[in-house]
């Protein structure tokens, strides 16, 4: 069996961790995690789904506040002499001595095709940048960002109106099977990592506040990229009458009207001039209220049309 230690702390890597469990290929010796975090209206402590799936099934778990920072935790996995270190979206930077703890390599699992996006949000960012197509790769970790030999790579598809969310669910889906070809790759030498192409190397910087907020003069596509591409979170946005309305749907219309004047009200929503054709505003989220079709935010509003 192939000794693993699995990095992770949000849901997206949970199926890779649960895969691995529970193959007879693989020997999850530890998982190590972000520390409990509060959550919730009443900030109660709350663990990682990673480190509520490890307790589950009696897996030793670490949780460094920086792990590089923690040679105590070092020293234990040392003990446990892995042949591997799995990351999958846990949330700090390994130092070189970290990475140089198993047996063969620290292999992670980023989420999209390198070398673009590279960096904190590539998910989104593929999303917010109308992209048809990303994917998923494993790479031998090293200290710069994202930067170590590729592995394996597998492409997704990204329609019109996937969002956020959808491109995580398939990313959890599809990323197991990928992992798991690696690391028995790895040990059988019939996969040799090869060199990121330093040509194509494209940014995944971390989202800003402001970019969540919707500038109208931009065209319908765009809006509706960055609607999609931040879907529940944190939700692109518009003010009205001092108030955050937060957007949750869209279409693109061909049509044409004044960057952010209220065009049109229907039972299908509202339409908003952009800067290239419309948007179509089909679900809403309203400063202090639950989400409703754009329809009914707009008669609750007693908005006109021909207003911004």
């Amino acid at each position: 069996m192939i000794n693993i230690v699995f990095f992770g702390t949000p849901a997206i890597g949970l199926k890779s961790l649960e895969y691995l469990y529970n193959s007879d290929k693989f020997n999850v010796q530890a998982v190590v995690t972000q520390p409990d975090k509060p959550a919730g209206r009443g900030h109660k402590l709350t663990m990682s789904p990673v480190k509520k799936f490890a307790l589950e099934n009696n897996i030793a778990v670490f949780q460094p506040k920086s792990i590089r920072k923690e040679p105590e935790i070092q020293n234990e996995l040392k003990k446990l002499n892995p042949d591997f270190f799995v990351t999958f979206a846990f949330g700090q930077i390994l130092s070189q001595e970290v990475l140089d703890i198993p047996k063969y390599a620290t292999i992670n699992l980023h989420a999209s095709l390198l070398p673009k996006y590279r960096g904190a949000n590539p998910i989104q960012r593929a999303i917010i940048n109308g992209d048809k197509q990303t994917g998923i790769c494993t790479m031998i970790t090293e200290l710069g960002l994202d930067c170590g030999d590729v592995c394996m790579k597998e492409i997704i598809d990204i329609p019109d109106n996937m969002t956020c969310v959808d491109l995580f669910e398939e990313i959890s889906e599809k990323s197991p099977e990928l992992i798991a070809k690696t690391l028995v790759g790895l040990v059988d030498k019939t996969i040799i990592p090869q060199k990121q192409c330093e040509d194509g190397v494209c940014m995944a910087n971390k989202l800003t506040k402001e970019e969540a907020l919707i500038d109208w003069s931009k065209s319908a596509e765009d809006i509706h990229n960055l609607v999609r591409g931040i879907y529940k979170s944190p939700s692109a946005y518009f003010m009205h009458n001092g108030k955050i309305i937060k957007v949750l749907e869209t279409r693109v219309l061909k049509e044409k009207g004044e960057c952010g004047e209220f065009i049109n009200i229907s039972k299908e929503g509202i339409v908003v001039g952009c800067g290239k054709d419309c948007v179509l505003l089909v679900r809403v989220k309203p400063e202090g209220k639950g989400e409703m079709s754009a329809r009914d935010w707009a008669n609750g509003q007693h908005i006109l049309c021909g207003i911004k």
